[in-house]
């Protein structure tokens, strides 16, 4: 079995004064809110699509009745802990079998990219020349993720979508347990808690090309977005 989950409970904070009403991932891109766009990409690949909804939860609630593979789990601490918490409310789907974990404020152009052959578990990833303050991936000589975290050079990006194979997403749940309660724990962000188990956890780079997978954080980089997109549609015109 092949499952998905999309993390989709933060505030947007970032993105005030859209986020008031209106959860981040339901914003409208191109006419169509984000998490929308990342659904489509895997209702042909994921056997269920499990939502993790907390800030504003009630407004996802259409999705599970528009998508039947969608079903919605909610986070109840998602005000007072970091993104482990999404996965550690979702942890019992990564038992399940093999496993999807998206980000839920991505745009993505052409969602086929998530039904190429996937034969390791993996990050989607785009490489970027020079110095990135973002999450990036550093590899081993066998080309195994050896470090994610932030700021890099010359090397792949995050672009917010992972693949776990069956064996690793039941490491990952293990490894989730494990840090959850733990001093500090509300802090983290989950793929802190993969970069602790890389040992355990085999994870190569899926590359992406630049523009397949647009993550938007905030007012201006939505607005960018968008006048891009228009440019381009000017230019067909």
């Amino acid at each position: 079995m092949k499952n998905a989950i999309i993390m989709a409970s933060g505030m947007g904070t970032r993105m005030l004064p859209l986020t008031l009403n209106t959860p981040k991932p339901l914003i409208p891109v191109c006419g169509i809110p984000m998490i929308e766009t990342v659904i489509a990409g895997l209702l042909p690949v994921a056997d269920r699509i499990y939502v993790v909804a907390g800030y504003l939860a009630e407004q996802f609630s259409y999705l599970a009745e528009k998508f039947d593979k969608v079903e919605l789990i909610y986070n109840p601490v998602y005000e007072t802990v970091n993104n482990i918490s999404s996965i550690y409310a979702a942890r019992e789907v990564l038992s399940m079998g093999s496993c999807f974990i998206c980000e839920a404020d991505l745009y993505l152009s052409d969602g086929s990219i998530l039904g190429e052959p996937l034969e390791h578990s993996c990050y989607f990833g785009t490489m970027v020349e020079g110095f990135s303050p973002d999450w990036v991936f550093e590899t081993d000589s066998e080309g195994f993720i050896s470090r994610v975290g932030k700021g890099g050079k010359d090397c792949y990006n995050m672009v917010g979508i992972s693949y776990f194979d069956k064996e690793d997403a039941e490491r990952l749940r293990s490894a989730v347990e494990r840090e959850y309660g733990q001093p500090g724990y509300e802090t983290l962000f989950w793929d802190e808690v993969v970069d602790r188990n890389l040992r355990c956890l085999k994870l190569k780079i899926h590359p992406v090309e630049k523009g397949k997978i647009v993550e938007i954080d905030t007012v201006e980089e939505l607005e960018r977005f968008r006048a891009g997109r228009d440019a381009e549609t000017n230019q067909k015109l």
